[in-house]
């Protein structure tokens, strides 16, 4: 049984709803994964870490999932 084109659409809006649903006081940042427990660290620029990418594109997805124009 292979995967089709329109299961693999439903399975990545599943996943990029699932990504804009979530807290970010009550999840995210119990994990350390808010916009505000990035510490790059000495040294470091936050711009080259994949947590700060990651954080960055969980808060997008949310930006663009509360669009009303989208």
């Amino acid at each position: 049984m292979a995967l089709g084109l329109g299961q693999l659409f439903y399975a990545t809006l599943l996943f990029i709803n699932a990504i804009a649903v979530l807290s970010e006081e009550r999840f995210l940042a119990r994990i350390g994964w808010s916009a505000q427990a990035i510490d790059p660290g000495f040294g470091v620029e936050q711009t080259q870490s994949v947590k700060y990418k990651m954080v960055n594109l969980i808060s997008a997805v949310r930006t663009l999932m509360r669009s009303e124009t989208f």
